[in-house]
């Protein structure tokens, strides 16, 4: 006999806050990230300042990667179909992931016109540079405080990536500051591209964490905060259960975690007990609420499964 189990649990309604929260702070960061753009791009044609100008171009990407997430929250709020039957909760995975790689793309950007400038460094109007870059500064740092306030950075891949573009674009400013007050104290313009390519640097190591999370759930891989081990071993140790099979654990979004596996048990137990334990052990002590359970008894037979 084969017993198939859902673990059910109503938690919709926190789903909603944690979305609504996510959704006003990236919308919220959005607005001054596009304003703070404008002020850059021209600061930085009208001062010459690659630093300003690189920013300017990070800004314009976190302004899209923004609205990409944005999008992101409000597709993944959307029910389940018979075509998506998990339904649009991937589309926050995939919008992460195209922010990660934007970072790499536009760090590279800079890193590139810097090695151009470390040859012959223009010179840089320090002062109006300095200026907009602290205006860019403030402005970034609100925009990280509005996504920290409403929004779920430790959790939500999708609301973090775009944190990460917020974090970098503040580090670009405190860069075009930093390079500012070097070019105006001594004049050294070497400055400019030289704190632009460590600020790139820096960009690019959060993207590469962000895009390896983001391929790592997309390929199905096991939640970081979840051994598969120690589920396999928890799960056995219930009473009745004499093998545990063909367990999957995986991540449908952030926040959300979902796991399958057959459980063979002792003859003449009661399946339904066993089951009901299962759920609420994967439940309480290692946070799963989608779970999927088979229930067979030693006489059940079938063929290896391919993973």
């Amino acid at each position: 006999m084969h017993h198939h189990a859902q673990g059910h649990c109503d938690h919709h309604h926190g789903h909603y806050h944690g979305r609504e929260g996510n959704r006003k702070g990236l919308a919220i960061a959005l607005g001054i990230t596009t304003s703070i753009m404008v002020l850059e791009l021209v600061g930085g044609l009208v001062t010459n300042s690659l630093a300003l100008l690189s920013d300017s171009g990070h800004m314009l990407s976190d302004a899209a990667s923004l609205l990409l997430s944005l999008v992101a929250v409000w597709l993944a709020a959307k029910p389940a179909s018979a075509k998506k039957t998990y339904g649009l909760y991937r589309f926050e995975i995939l919008a992460a992931l195209v922010n990660g790689i934007t970072l790499v793309m536009i760090a590279a950007w800079i890193i590139w016109e810097a090695a151009g400038r470390l040859v012959n460094p223009p010179d840089v109007a320090s002062g109006p540079m300095m200026a907009v870059a602290a205006v860019g500064l403030l402005a970034n740092l609100a925009s990280a405080w509005m996504l920290m306030r409403k929004g779920d950075v430790k959790r939500n891949v999708n609301v973090r990536s775009a944190y990460l573009h917020v974090l970098g674009d503040a580090l670009g400013s405190v860069g075009a500051i930093g390079a500012g007050l070097i070019m105006w104290l001594f004049d050294w313009y070497l400055a400019d591209p030289l704190i632009s390519m460590l600020v790139a640097v820096l960009i690019l190591k959060g993207a590469f964490a962000v895009v390896w999370q983001t391929v790592h759930i997309l390929m199905e891989g096991a939640p970081a905060a979840i051994d598969q081990t120690e589920v396999k071993m928890a799960l056995s140790d219930i009473e009745g259960v004499l093998d545990v099979h063909d367990l999957h654990i995986w991540t449908i979004t952030s926040g959300l975690d979902s796991l399958s596996c057959h459980l063979l048990i002792e003859d003449g137990r009661d399946a339904q007990a066993i089951l009901q334990r299962a759920i609420d052990l994967v439940e309480t002590r290692f946070h799963i609420r989608h779970a999927t359970f088979q229930i067979e008894m030693p006489h059940i037979r079938h063929g290896e499964m391919e993973v």
